[in-house]
């Protein structure tokens, strides 16, 4: 190599590292500021992270408590969430899961006592009593993915070995806009989501945003508290058929999952997800309407022989002749919702199963006030599973393989989402195996056998706990069907 070729070499070299240096330096002051707000402790308070919604507060929803040596749920927190405590000092021999999701982890219509995650823990304790198993049951009454980010978040802090995801079916409670999404580039919101981790953007980006002279869309900051449509008066009503707003629920729905994955696989946590099982048999669509674009001689059509057909007795018609009848309706108006769970039942009456599933399924999907979670959102579910090698827990596919016909209804189901004791003492033993699978637990000694211990539990449970069961699930029922008398408190 000659002098010159040498000595370009080296002038290469400094102009690099000389260029090197610059961009550091000119880092330098961000990562001190990065540094700071990690070492102050400081969080996004406005959920501004979330480029969909925010919230008015965010608080946290474990506290410590008077004596100092548990946490417990905070009493601002009720009655959304029920009392869950566990100790502010880890043990060696703890084993601590945390089961995050909605009024289906916290055991409704029932409570705690008789939900998944107790089951849980009398399993884990049966299969290994010489360890300390903690689980803590932070189901919340209504609370959809996006609510339960922050939670997933703070339980990372609590050093817990294994998190439990049961989410899907409050996604479209709560009233929420996406227009401003809409108008966003979609290379601005991969940008904001990739800088969201920072805590220097998030905080400069929190205090630009209070320094703007324009407020931000108020349908697009949720209070701090759940406030479900259907809590109020007239929820029902506020129900119209919206594709375009169902397509970003779904789209915020595998952001919230992705956000809550990433979350946990940073802090090193394991995580499990749960593909929730609804009640397809045995729960009609809450609000139903008629397809667009259809004439007003071929709604009068419909409507007439819709009341013909529901106003006739089962004795006075054959299933054959129904379903021929129904079919009929369905090609008239394919997206009345009813209409579609009529002709299932009657195929199902007929022992035409596949028919039956695929008309029940479009039934739940047709729904305009949907209360349990749709298909895309299951195909979300296991796209994230998929991407992320996350493991999920089907409970859909195992409720439909013990279901007699294969397809979930009043056997294994209280209502529309919620599963009955039996099913989630089931839903326990699915998550105690996949555990054992993952290898946080040995089944290699110990007592598989958990008839007895379950038994002794539910004896152990007062009359009162059962009959408060009854009437939290007739209320339930009375809510999803829009009969609440609540009014809503003026602005």
């Amino acid at each position: 190599m000659s002098g010159n070729q040498v000595g370009s070499t080296k002038s290469w070299k400094r102009s690099l590292l000389f260029r090197v240096g610059a961009i550091a330096i000119g880092l330098l002051p961000f990562l001190l500021f990065e540094l700071v707000l990690w070492g102050w402790g400081w969080q996004n308070s406005d959920a501004v992270t979330d480029p969909y919604i925010g919230f008015t507060e965010i608080r946290p929803l474990f506290v410590v408590n008077g004596a100092g040596g548990e946490y417990e749920i905070a009493s601002n927190r009720m009655p959304l969430f029920c009392e869950a405590k566990f100790p502010a000092v880890k043990a060696d021999n703890e084993f601590r899961v945390f089961c995050i999701g909605g009024s289906t982890v916290q055991g409704r219509p029932f409570a705690p006592d008789t939900s998944f995650p107790k089951w849980l823990q009398l399993r884990l304790e049966q299969l290994d009593s010489t360890r300390k198993w903690t689980v803590v049951n932070c189901g919340g009454v209504s609370y959809a993915s996006y609510r339960l980010v922050p939670i997933v978040e703070e339980v990372l802090d609590y050093e817990p070995d294994l998190i439990v995801l049961y989410t899907g079916q409050n996604e479209f409670l709560e009233d929420r806009t996406y227009d401003q999404i809409k108008k966003t580039p979609s290379w601005i919101g991969r940008t904001h989501e990739r800088l969201s981790s920072f805590r220097s953007y998030s905080f400069l980006r929190s205090r630009l945003m209070e320094a703007k002279s324009e407020p931000v869309d108020p349908e697009n900051v949720l209070p701090t508290d759940v406030e479900a449509r259907l809590d109020f008066r007239g929820g029902l009503e506020q129900y119209e058929r919206d594709d375009p707003w169902r397509e970003d629920i779904v789209e915020h729905f595998e952001q919230n999952l992705n956000a809550m994955v990433d979350a946990a696989e940073e802090a090193e946590v394991p995580l499990i997800l749960c593909n929730p099982v609804t009640n397809l048999m045995d729960a009609s669509p809450f609000k139903s309407q008629h397809s667009s674009g259809m004439t007003e001689s071929q709604l009068s059509k419909f409507e007439s022989e819709w009341q013909a057909l529901t106003g006739e007795t089962e004795e006075r018609v054959e299933w054959s002749e129904m379903s021929v009848r129904l079919k009929a309706l369905v090609e008239m108006n394919p997206r009345h919702a009813e209409a579609h769970y009529r002709l299932g039942q009657v195929y199902h009456q007929l022992g035409e199963l596949e028919s039956a599933r695929r008309h029940l399924v479009l039934a739940k999907e047709e729904d305009v006030c949907p209360l349990r979670i749709v298909e895309p959102m299951y195909a979300a579910i296991n796209r994230v599973a998929k991407e992320n090698a996350v493991p999920i827990v089907d409970v859909k596919a195992f409720f439909e393989s013990v279901a007699p016909d294969g397809i979930p209804g009043r056997g294994s189901m209280l209502d529309h989402v919620h599963p009955t004791i039996f099913g989630h003492q089931q839903i326990s033993e699915l998550l105690m195996w996949e555990m054992v699978e993952r290898g946080l637990v040995d089944a290699g000694s110990g007592e598989l056998d958990c008839g007895e211990a379950f038994k002794s539990h539910l004896e152990s449970l007062p009359f009162l706990y059962f009959e408060l069961g009854k009437d939290r699930l007739a209320g339930l029922k009375r809510w999803a069907e829009g009969k609440v008398t609540r009014e809503r408190s003026p602005e």
